[in-house]
């Protein structure tokens, strides 16, 4: 396991990053109509999108930040600030995702937030929420003290992980979920496997095989960050950079 190089594991994730948002996409314009941004059901067809593009793909890629060998030996404010941008760029595209959903449900009066997958995916958005302005407040900023900095921040690699398999799972349950409502007085119902169930099953397998290697990066102990300077986790980025 340790013999595994981070390089190849970390083209193979980009792949596979690119895989989930293209086909989800392409789901999106095959077979559910294409996009627009007017409330109708094309305007949801972003949400799974910009939901896997931001919750999932990014996410996950800020996650393994810290686990390039390249910044072991060198200054960790820019690595800090590379994993703060992405998930700030996560969290926008997130926060649009859900406007998708939610306007579209308003319009057609659909009701809101009674599901499982958006009891899930609720739960994750809002922890990723704290889990931002937590992380924000404690290492960017010079006025938290270097025991709370040092308490926290098991708590903020255990949520990090957590809250990557709550979107695992939001992301399969709306998928199922998506298929169920399509198909179930279809002519071809889901438990026939037409060409759309066959897609989206495989796309689902793809985004829980991203996720898992994602949570297995993160456990494997040869690809963390060596704490060789503890000072450099514990020092607040703007009075590093001063």
């Amino acid at each position: 396991m340790p013999g595994i190089p981070f390089l190849p594991f970390s083209i193979l994730q980009g792949i596979l990053g690119v895989l989930c948002v293209g086909l989800t996409g392409f789901w999106g314009q095959h077979w559910l109509g294409g996009f627009a941004w007017d409330g109708s059901s094309e305007m949801f067809n972003w949400h799974p999108v910009l939901m896997v593009t931001g919750m999932l793909v990014l996410y996950g890629s800020a996650a393994l930040v810290y686990r390039v060998p390249f910044s072991w030996e060198r200054p960790k404010l820019p690595w800090k600030l590379l994993h703060a941008a992405l998930t700030l760029v996560a969290f926008i595209l997130v926060i649009l995702g859900l406007v998708a959903v939610f306007e579209f449900h308003n319009k057609k009066k659909i009701p809101n937030m009674y599901s499982l997958h958006s009891w899930l995916g609720l739960t994750a958005v809002l922890l990723f929420s704290c889990q931002w302005i937590m992380g924000f407040a404690s290492f960017l900023l010079p006025w938290a003290p270097i025991w709370l900095r040092a308490l926290y921040k098991p708590i903020h690699v255990f949520f990090g992980s957590a809250i990557l398999s709550l979107v695992l799972a939001a992301c399969i349950s709306g998928i199922n979920e998506k298929l169920f409502f399509r198909l179930t007085n279809s002519t071809t119902p889901y438990s026939k496997l037409p060409a759309e169930a066959w897609f989206a099953n495989f796309l689902g397998m793809l985004i829980l095989i991203y996720g898992l290697l994602v949570l297995w990066a993160l456990a494997l102990p040869a690809w963390k960050r060596p704490d060789v300077n503890s000072q450099d986790i514990q020092e607040p980025l703007l009075q590093e950079a001063r």
